[in-house]
């Protein structure tokens, strides 16, 4: 039986479904992916806890000698007796102080006046969950404050080189001629010189810091992402639906950022997880050499850096703990961005 057809001059509704968006239905390629759920999961719950850490809600007495000098994790037990370090004792009442220091005699108005606002030192413990480092601050708390630096200078950074890589690969792959010409020789003088000696460079001149750290690895690490935007940007501005979008009136800017940005978008989401897990390294090489972070503040690099000694001894967790903590945030973000952009790529919305 065939479909009955509107009478004569009776009017036709035009039913129409809007098509779904490009981000919508990245969003929902990207949901059925389950390692790709599990590791935004993990990504936010890091996040999350930079965010209190940030606020002071968490590990806010890193600095704290919350535990004996070295103390061992909860889970292998108090250091055996003849394993802590012996602090000695001060010298007895019948000795002249004279003779070691000759300034001794105007040094007891003060310890007189110290003495009225001593207190009671707090006892502290003999293990703790992650254990203690040479001065017995907790390990734990100095790996959740460490995260807090470390992540925010590797995203950061990454996010400034993505950024400035996306808009000037960008501006010369779509309007090449001397625009193309000027960021090209720009590009080149950058590349002429050797990333770590680049680096070097500018943590001489901008000193240490968080805030240094970031413009340094930002300043640097673009160079990468321009070139593959700018190839990406000169094989799509020629393409059909971009001419289309120009025979309509849509501008230049729209026509970079609006029509040939979301499908070279995973491209961009890949070098940015290079460039995270690559500038989390270079703060730790930096913070190795002293050209990092200040030295009241702690990150995974400073944490590594002091492991070092403390690894001759015996005393593994503090490497322990900083190892495990960025592994487990870099394996996440590199799969969240794997994820990300195989939901993002324009030959698997083609396929569907």
């Amino acid at each position: 039986m065939s479909a009955a057809l509107p009478a004569p001059g009776a009017p036709v509704v035009a039913t129409s479904r809007r098509s779904e968006g490009v981000w919508a239905a990245a969003w929902r390629r990207f949901r059925g992916d389950r390692v790709g759920m599990v590791s935004l999961a993990i990504v936010v719950g890091f996040l999350f806890m930079v965010v209190l850490s940030t606020a002071g809600l968490v590990a806010s007495g890193w600095q704290t000698e919350a535990g004996v000098p070295n103390a061992p994790p909860t889970f292998m037990g108090p250091a055996p007796p003849g394993s802590k370090a012996v602090i000695p004792e001060p010298p007895g009442p019948n000795v002249d102080l004279s003779d070691i220091d000759p300034l001794a005699p105007r040094y007891e108005a003060w310890d007189q006046r110290a003495e009225q606002y001593s207190t009671v030192e707090t006892p502290r413990a003999e293990t703790l969950p992650f254990g203690a480092d040479r001065l017995g601050r907790d390990v734990l708390s100095k790996a959740i404050k460490g995260a807090e630096i470390s992540i925010f200078v590797g995203v950061s950074a990454a996010l400034l080189a993505t950024v400035i890589g996306t808009v000037l690969g960008a501006l010369g792959g779509f309007f090449g001629g001397k625009v193309g010409d000027f960021l090209e020789w720009v590009y080149n003088v950058f590349t002429s010189i050797p990333g770590i000696l680049l680096i070097f460079a500018f943590a001489a001149v901008a000193g240490r810091g968080v805030e240094s750290v970031v413009l340094i690895l930002g300043l640097t690490g673009w160079t990468g992402i321009y070139r593959l935007v700018r190839a990406e940007f000169i094989k799509h501005s020629v393409r059909e639906y971009v001419r289309s979008a120009e025979a309509i009136g849509a501008s230049a800017a729209s026509r970079m950022f609006r029509h040939i940005l979301p499908n070279v978008s995973h491209v961009v989401l890949v070098q940015l997880s290079v460039h995270v897990v690559g500038f989390i390294k270079a703060e730790v090489i930096l913070s190795y050499l002293g050209l990092g972070v200040s030295v009241d503040e702690v990150s995974w690099g400073t944490m590594l850096a002091e492991a070092q000694g403390e690894l001759i001894l015996g005393h593994w967790w503090q490497l322990a703990a900083a190892t495990l903590f960025m592994a487990v945030f870099v394996t996440a973000f590199s799969l969240m961005t794997d994820a990300l952009r195989d939901a993002l790529d324009p030959k698997l919305r083609g396929a569907e």
